[in-house]
């Protein structure tokens, strides 16, 4: 790719976005994106398009350097936490009668409250293997469908609300504003703040610096160490 047009074209394919998705998302026309595509990237647009793009504005002029701002954000990975158990099948599963109860949370008013009544059990060795305390944790609802189709919306999620340091590419619920959210992370040296989404098409990575969390009311609720689902519907 000689071309920072080149390179902008390859991302907008890594991240699922169409020409057209991309232009209005940056509120230009499609043929402004054309024109970038085989002109280059305006000098006025490197840094805000690195930016949202999450890839270092040398890199994205020049092609010299390292590419992203962080690594690419998996969905899951094994949290780095030292634990007493190897993170094996056996211990994430086991069902030896020893469950701790973990609460369900809803967001009323903008907070977090208990759902008076109801919680779900798992067993405590899957807690000692992942390092999570039971009474850090809490269950949560997915509240929207920007991490499809790998956690559906109304996915049962249990947060360890201990575990609120950003590890690139681990998925964290989050208080935005009063509303409930759930992304990938990753933190810019800057501390910047990237919000990713599995469904990366429909929902394009955002970026927020200290100042707008601080503004828009940005709070790390904690690490999603697990989910279930039904499935949607019956083979028949």
């Amino acid at each position: 790719m000689k071309s920072s047009g080149e390179r902008l074209k390859a991302l907008l394919l890594e991240c699922n976005l169409t020409p057209s998705d991309f232009a209005a998302q940056r509120k230009v026309s499609p043929q402004h994106v054309n024109n970038w595509f085989k002109r280059g990237v305006p000098l006025a647009r490197l840094e805000e398009i690195s930016d949202l793009l999450c890839v270092h504005r040398r890199w994205l002029q020049t092609g010299e350097g390292p590419k992203y701002l962080n690594p690419i954000p998996r969905l899951c990975s094994p949290c780095p936490r030292q634990s007493p158990y190897t993170q094996s099948p056996t211990d994430l599963m086991s069902h030896d009668g020893q469950n701790a109860p973990i609460p369900f949370y809803c967001v009323r008013g903008g907070k977090l409250e208990a759902v008076p009544g109801g919680n779900l059990r798992l067993p405590i060795r899957a807690f000692d293997a992942l390092g999570v305390d039971p009474g850090d944790a809490v269950c949560l609802s997915m509240p929207a469908y920007n991490m499809g189709p790998a956690l559906p919306y109304g996915t049962t999620l249990a947060i360890d609300r201990s575990f609120t340091r950003v590890v690139e590419g681990e998925t964290y619920a989050l208080l935005h504003g009063g509303h409930l959210r759930v992304n990938s992370l990753s933190l810019s040296a800057r501390g910047v703040l990237c919000l990713h989404s599995h469904d990366s098409r429909n929902h394009p990575p955002e970026r927020l610096t200290p100042l707008q969390r601080r503004v828009q009311g940005v709070e790390i609720v904690g690490w999603v160490f697990w989910w279930a689902h039904l499935r949607p519907n019956r083979p028949d």
